[in-house]
């Protein structure tokens, strides 16, 4: 029988990068607008990525079709 090919979801897949070893980077909340109250520290920090971890991370690689 032939077996039915998982759909990549594609809402996850422009929000996710998946780096050349295999970790999946998000990008920061509260970095958008409303930055005049923020410290500029802060706003550089906000600019860089953050990895995804946890059982969070299990669930986008399965829905992203990404292996371990």
């Amino acid at each position: 029988m032939k077996r039915v090919k998982m759909k990549v979801r594609k809402s996850v897949s422009r929000r996710i990068k998946v780096t050349a070893g295999g970790k999946l980077l998000r990008r920061r909340s509260f970095a958008r607008h409303l930055k005049a109250g923020k410290k500029k520290g802060r706003i550089r920090n906000l600019k860089r990525g953050i990895q995804v971890k946890g059982s969070l991370e299990k669930k986008l690689r399965n829905v992203m079709g990404v292996g371990n």
